[in-house]
């Protein structure tokens, strides 16, 4: 029988697609292969957020060509969107879809194969991932994902909720929400299709464990949507947000419309409602026009702020973005303010997790390795505990009782 492996870069939306086409691809017979140099067929799904994500794209079509030769190479994401005619170029390249195509992807890979029958499903994943919603309608001055993802579109509900029970039913305790901007789904359809609308619907669903939401941005965290997420039994106290600075006149350049003010004032307002919430962020270091003091007051924010994490970008260009063309900010300058920023982050996580020993926390067996098994919680902290009755996918309660470094240590608690 044929089979397939999948290499997914990038954001939580391109493994959300990844997610579906592996449940479809196998329902038609296709063979699931983890190790993603390893299929007959072989999806790649790609980036283009940053020139490190290019490069990643590059490096791994080079290293299947080198490890697996006779594979049939599908390409298709954003990084597709801007070198459609150079991919063609590739020997092993088989199809090329458009971001518009995806939908239809498994159906064209499908056509003409020889597939076997429906066995069972093997997980692609030990959570499953839900796009709710694409596209963009803002845009910031540095960023390339509306002119490779186009408008923001959302997902009708009924299909969503469908998809989510099929998820449950096939033994999924958790759900994670993805969209390329999550705040505005619901935006382009009927009034009562909202994110908190969605959210009730979904506390509804039998048998639903959790809902995690991928990632927020901070100028729509209305009201609405803040006590919804704080008194929902099912939605996970982790919220990733799109900060992206801590520097208003940093800010007035990304053309992201919102203060730092604003920014303490919504983190402030949902640390306090939920107790052991964690708090992560994304930070863009090295912005052009970025000058010493902006840092300084970027570095004060987030050490002020109750963020338990930050993930840290160095400034990439991208061509065809109006801040691509403005005065840069030099290599070495990056280089050192974003390593002092990720020592930051390092130490908020440490000092959260520290926080965190004693308590017992809601948890999803993520894997076993190495003679230990993997728990994420529900505030996204990993746990690692040395034995667990629980196979991958399963829902257990674990206390924290330890924490070194970048390691939490617990157990397994009835």
């Amino acid at each position: 029988m044929t089979s397939f492996s999948i290499q997914s870069f990038g954001c939580r939306v391109n493994q959300a697609e990844a997610f579906a086409w592996a449940n479809t691809l196998q329902s038609h017979g296709l063979v699931y292969r983890p190790e993603p140099l390893g299929g007959d067929i072989v999806l790649v799904n790609t980036c283009t957020l940053t020139s490190r994500a290019d490069r990643d794209v590059r490096n791994f079509l080079n290293k299947l060509a080198r490890a697996n030769p006779d594979a049939r190479v599908v390409v298709t994401g954003c990084y597709s969107e801007r070198v459609r005619d150079d991919l063609f170029n590739r020997q092993q390249v088989w199809k090329v879809f458009a971001n518009a195509e995806k939908e239809d992807l498994p159906a064209r890979i499908l056509e003409g194969l020889d597939s076997g029958e429906r066995a069972q499903i093997r997980p692609f994943r030990s959570r499953a991932l839900v796009k709710i919603q694409d596209g963009c309608d803002f845009r910031c001055s540095f960023c390339i994902i509306p002119d490779v993802r186009g408008k923001s579109r959302s997902l009708p509900r009924e299909k969503i909720l469908a998809q989510v029970r099929e998820y449950v039913r096939q033994g999924y305790k958790e759900i994670v929400l993805t969209g390329i901007h999550l705040c505005s789904y619901g935006k382009d359809r009927p009034k009562k299709d909202t994110l908190v609308g969605l959210l009730h619907d979904l506390e509804g669903i039998k048998g639903l464990g959790r809902v995690r939401l991928s990632s927020l941005d901070p100028r729509f965290l209305d009201q609405d949507l803040c006590d919804c997420i704080a008194g929902s039994p099912v939605v996970c106290p982790h919220f990733h947000i799109s900060l992206q600075h801590g520097s208003d006149d940093v800010l007035r350049l990304m053309r992201r419309k919102i203060s730092v003010a604003d920014y303490r004032r919504k983190l402030d307002d949902i640390y306090r409602r939920i107790p052991g919430v964690s708090l992560g962020a994304d930070i863009i270091v090295g912005f052009p026009g970025e000058t010493k003091k902006d840092f300084e007051s970027l570095c004060d924010f987030l050490d002020r702020s109750p963020l338990s994490y930050v993930h840290v970008f160095s400034y990439s260009p991208r061509p065809g973005t109006p801040a691509a063309v403005w005065e840069q900010v030099g290599e070495n300058i990056k280089k050192e303010r974003a390593a002092r920023l990720r020592a930051l982050s390092k130490k908020k996580n440490l000092d959260f997790r520290h926080k965190l020993l004693g308590s017992v926390w809601d948890g999803i067996v993520i894997k076993q390795k190495n003679g230990f098994f993997q728990i994420l919680t529900s505030n996204y902290v990993s746990v690692r505990v040395p034995s667990c009755s629980a196979g991958e996918r399963g829902r257990v309660s674990v206390k924290i009782t330890g924490i070194s470094g970048n390691t939490t240590t617990g157990h397994v608690v009835a």
